[in-house]
């Protein structure tokens, strides 16, 4: 019998998984190191739809101790989102505080219960800043098995609101990213700005970089379009296009 291997891979997503990485991982606090390994796995706890990074005890060079119990604790939901903090977890195992050079990170790692990863230590990937071998890492670990792919297309796109043009061209970017919709991105030059309104809003993606956004002008504020101004260099090609939430306004072939 024929296996469709996103099926099996998403079987999996209620159990502990890990994948282990020969990358340098280094996690500074500030500027003082916290822990540095070869020896790091990229994890995810049940239910967790993003990794973060565990690594021996030994290859932590920052102090570990014990985390306050949290006042109350809710049972963690079905499904853990990116903007669920690292602090719900979905696995045995034990809270910890980390702290180096006057610093310090509440409740930042989380000691492993698992047999399988006794003796490795996760930490939270937003409360440092990390390297992998010398290069600055965004976000959380990238997933070993997520690609995104950019393709250069000739469909004729329209986007449109309440009747209204927002953007239309023949030369969109396709992007195809691991277990999301595929987005259609278009070029500056076939936006309609004079319906658009930059936010304050920032997102960070692991694979394209930092992204800012744009709701409608006389809109009720919500971000409806979003760009990859400075992306990350393997998705040098999407710098500057544009892509709309097709959930919020129309984004239709024509």
């Amino acid at each position: 019998m024929a296996t469709k291997i996103s099926d099996s891979l998403r079987a999996l997503s209620g159990e502990l998984r890990y994948e282990p990485t020969t990358k340098r991982i280094r996690a500074l606090l500030g500027d003082r190191p916290v822990l540095d390994s070869r020896s790091a796995v990229v994890l995810w706890e049940p239910r967790r739809v993003v990794p973060c990074y565990a690594v021996p005890a030994n290859d932590v060079v920052g102090v570990l101790s014990p985390a306050a119990p949290p006042a109350h604790s809710p049972e963690a939901p079905a499904v853990l989102h990116p903007g669920i903090p690292f602090a719900r977890h979905s696995t045995p195992g034990k809270a910890l505080d980390v702290s180096a050079g006057g610093q310090s990170a509440a409740g930042a790692a989380f000691e492993l219960g698992d047999l399988d990863l006794a003796g490795y230590v996760a930490f939270d990937p937003n409360a440092f800043s990390w390297l992998e071998e010398d290069d600055a890492v965004q976000s959380h670990p990238r997933d070993p098995f997520h690609r995104v792919d950019i393709r250069h297309s000739a469909r004729h796109v329209m986007v449109s609101n309440a009747g209204l043009v927002l953007a239309e061209s023949a030369a969109p970017v396709m992007v195809f990213e691991t277990g999301l919709a595929e987005r259609v991105y278009l070029p500056p030059a076939d936006v309609n700005w004079d319906q658009l309104i930059a936010t304050d809003s920032v997102t960070l993606c692991p694979y394209k970089g930092a992204a800012g956004y744009w709701r409608l002008a006389g809109g009720s504020g919500e971000d409806v379009a979003w760009s990859y101004q400075e992306p990350l260099a393997p998705a040098a090609e999407i710098a500057g296009y544009v892509s709309f939430y097709d959930n919020l306004v129309q984004v239709r072939e024509v």
